[in-house]
């Protein structure tokens, strides 16, 4: 149970949710009136917390299933730097549009507040490289899937995909399907 009193879900099961839950702050109207941002900082801040959190995702997946982890800009790269470190893997961001010196695949997709373009390089992925994405939270969808769609036409399979906060009533579970979606906390 949360500070609320109410029930906390995900993937990883109940206590590894309330250590995430434990660690969210609500942000009102941020970036825009009406939004309320879910600020995951305190929880990359503390570092046990952020290392039980990392290693529950290694857990979860298992080191022999991905070769390589991809973060999307810019909290998923935190994210997949600490796990390309703990398993010894490479990690490949998915950036802004422009930021990317080499030539790259471009998608772009509808925030829930706005448009945006998300870049891999073109050579990122050697043909079937199994590929972990990883991100902070899933809302609508629309990053995530552009950036799976980005690793496969670089040539990547993807392995899986984690948040760690996963926005339930926004609908981007069912936008992802049928790729399997691992969120360690739920709303």
């Amino acid at each position: 149970m949360t500070e609320t009193g109410t029930d906390v879900r995900g993937d990883s099961g109940p206590a590894v949710a309330e250590l995430v839950a434990s660690r969210v702050l609500d942000v009102p109207d941020f970036p825009q009136p009406g939004v309320v941002f879910k600020d995951l900082m305190p929880l990359f801040a503390d570092g046990d917390v952020f290392r039980r959190v990392i290693d529950g995702i290694v857990a979860y997946h298992g080191r022999e299933s991905f070769d390589v982890v991809v973060g999307i800009e810019a909290r998923g790269f935190v994210i997949a730097a600490a796990i390309a470190y703990a398993t010894g893997l490479g990690v490949v961001p998915v950036r802004k549009a422009g930021k990317l010196p080499r030539p790259a695949y471009a998608a772009s997709y509808a925030l829930e507040y706005g448009e945006a373009t998300l870049e891999v390089h073109q050579d990122a992925f050697t043909a079937g490289h199994k590929v972990l994405v990883v991100d902070d939270v899933l809302a609508t969808g629309g990053t995530a899937e552009a950036t799976l769609d980005l690793v496969e036409r670089a040539g990547g399979t993807v392995a899986g995909f984690t948040v760690l906060l996963e926005l339930a009533f926004l609908g981007g579970r069912r936008r992802l399907e049928p790729r399997p979606v691992h969120a360690l906390l739920t709303v």
